[in-house]
This record gives C-alpha cells, sequence and structure tokens, in this order.
C-alpha cells in the first residue's frame, strides 16, 4: 500500500505506546513518513528491527523512524498525541517550540478535556480531538498486537479532511464530526463501564462481564453518566447501552489500558475517567456514588501499600 507522493505526510507520533503505534504503523504502512517518539528500549528496537505489527488482518514488520526527544516533531504536518492524560500539559510544552506552524495535533487520548488543556499550552497550533475505538497492546518494544477495531471520530480543523483522507486509505475507518464532545462522552461512559472493574479483576472483558453483579454495576456506572453528561448540557450520539455491550462482544479477549497500566506497575488515567466524573458529578450537584467506589478501588490498587510495621517479639 503506498500514499499518493503528491499527499505523503509527515507524521510525528508523540507518545508511542499502543495507540500511537497502531495509528502511526498504519500510516507508515501507507507510505507516509512516520516518527515514533518514544521510551528508549521501543525507540532502539523499532530503530533496529521496526515494528511488528501483529493485527487481526496482517502480521507484518514495517519500517518507520523513531526518536526519543521532542524535538522530532519538527517538520510534521501531523502530530498524533497519544501521551497518557496526567502528561498532556507537560508534553505539549515539551514539543511546543519544535511545531511548525501549521501542523496539526490531534489528540488520541482518553478523557473528555485533553484537547481543551493542550490548547492551553499550544496556543495559536491546530489542535483537535479525536475519539478513538481500538483495542491494542504492546507485546514488547517494537511489537504491537491488535485484538480489534480500529476507527477514528475527528474533530473539523483545517487539516482534519486531509488527514482523514489519508487514514481512510490507510485502512483506518475515520469520520469527521461536529458532536466530537458529545463522542468523546460516549467513549468516556465507555471506559468508565469497563476500565476500572477490569483493573480490579484483571479479568479481560469478555470474562468481565460473566461475573455475578458486574452488569449491573456497569448499569449504574452507566446512569450516573449519563446524568452528569445531561447536566452538562452534552448530547450523547447513538444508542450508549448497545454501544457498552457491544464493546465485551467485539473485544472479549481485550483488558482496559487501565488493567494494563496497573499490571505494569504505571499510574494510570483512572483520575480523567471515573475520577473526572466524580470531579463534574460535584460541581454540578449529580450524585455519583458508583463512579466514586469504581475511582477509590482503583486508586487503591493504584499506590503501593506501606511496609507493614515490624513485628516486636516480648
Amino acid at each position: 500500500m503506498n500514499a499518493n507522493t503528491s499527499h505523503r505526510l509527515q507524521v510525528a507520533v508523540m507518545g508511542a505506546g499502543a495507540v500511537g503505534c497502531y495509528y502511526g504503523g498504519m500510516l507508515a504502512r501507507a507510505g507516509h513518513a512516520v516518527t515514533l517518539i518514544g521510551r528508549p528500549a521501543h525507540v532502539q528496537a523499532v530503530a533496529a528491527n521496526g515494528l511488528r505489527m501483529q493485527t487481526l488482518s496482517f502480521d507484518e514488520t514495517v519500517t518507520l523512524s523513531a526518536s526519543t526527544g521532542p524535538g522530532a516533531v519538527a517538520g510534521a504536518d501531523v502530530v498524533l498525541f497519544a501521551v497518557k492524560s496526567p502528561d498532556t500539559e507537560s508534553a505539549g510544552e515539551e514539543m511546543r517550540s519544535f511545531l511548525k506552524p501549521g501542523a496539526l495535533v490531534l489528540c488520541l487520548q482518553n478523557g473528555v478535556d485533553n484537547a481543551e488543556r493542550l490548547r492551553r499550552v499550544l496556543p495559536g497550533q491546530a489542535v483537535a480531538a479525536a475519539v478513538v475505538y481500538v483495542a491494542t497492546e504492546m507485546a514488547g518494544p517494537g511489537h504491537l498486537r491488535h485484538h480489534g477495531r480500529g476507527e477514528l471520530v475527528i474533530e473539523p480543523s483545517s487539516r482534519s479532511a486531509e488527514l482523514a483522507q489519508a487514514l481512510v486509505s490507510a485502512g483506518v475507518p475515520t469520520a469527521i464530526s461536529d458532536n466530537v464532545r458529545g463522542a468523546l462522552w460516549a467513549k468516556l461512559i465507555l471506559n468508565c463501564a469497563y476500565n476500572a472493574l477490569s483493573a480490579v479483576a484483571r479479568l479481560p472483558y469478555g470474562e468481565l462481564v460473566q461475573r455475578p453483579g458486574v452488569n449491573d454495576v456497569m448499569r449504574d456506572v452507566v446512569a450516573e453518566c449519563r446524568a452528569v453528561a445531561a447536566a452538562d448540557g452534552v448530547t450523547l450520539p447513538g444508542d450508549v447501552d448497545t454501544a457498552v455491550r457491544r464493546i465485551a462482544e467485539t473485544m472479549p479477549s481485550q483488558y482496559s489500558s487501565t488493567a494494563q497500566d496497573l499490571m505494569r506497575g504505571k499510574p494510570s488515567e483512572i483520575d480523567h475517567l471515573n475520577g473526572y466524573v466524580v470531579r463534574r458529578g460535584e460541581a454540578l450537584g449529580v450524585p455519583v456514588p458508583a463512579n466514586r467506589v469504581l475511582w477509590t478501588l482503583t486508586k487503591l490498587v493504584e499506590t503501593p501499600a506501606a511496609a507493614p510495621p515490624p513485628t516486636r517479639s516480648l
């Protein structure tokens, strides 16, 4: 698959984890010039051997560039911004002085307010939000494993149409929507329903929903999220209940990103998922007890317990 040379994009992926590597890899496979920006072990593996993309439809090694420094965004037409939500401002500041005027920064992150936060640290830069529907994981340095889906919904911007065309040509179903805020909230609801439960239980979605009580808890979480969204003036697109059910059906072997973080001993994004709903619920006067419990349990699991005091013998 080759990109039309007159439309060959220079693409940088800031935060080359599983999501960034999937979309960056798909664009590179289609002939676009892609540079991954990530951790040293991952960068070294990609530089030495390329990026192995083990997907549902192909298993190939894709050749692309890789770097550990934010300066690698220089000259990019598009920056796929895929860092963890707590790192939005710091990563934005790191790359700010290297960005080309007119470059589009596309937020491929969990949560609903990352693009807004990024615009505050990148004044005058084109920043667009995107809603990501993909199940991926890093199986090791330089090795991406894809479990399902891959669609994107992108906010309108000066370069959104050009990027969407490149993504579709690369095999990524992509739509541009005037209601990305609503779509981000719909995605947030999916995350709130599954992520914490998958993390605490350390179960993939298909097994998770078979356990007693899980579907009832998810139903309560979704109802609370709907109430907060309505109080916040958000119009949710589509059938949220069907979308929640389809996650377990279409991604049965997928662990949530929160579960993957905790199993690797990394901080999670739970403050920007159920924690965000808790904060907005408090601000808007909407009770959210189920979301509060899931946020609290995840924080307990995430924070290592202190060593017990030494016992004294009599």
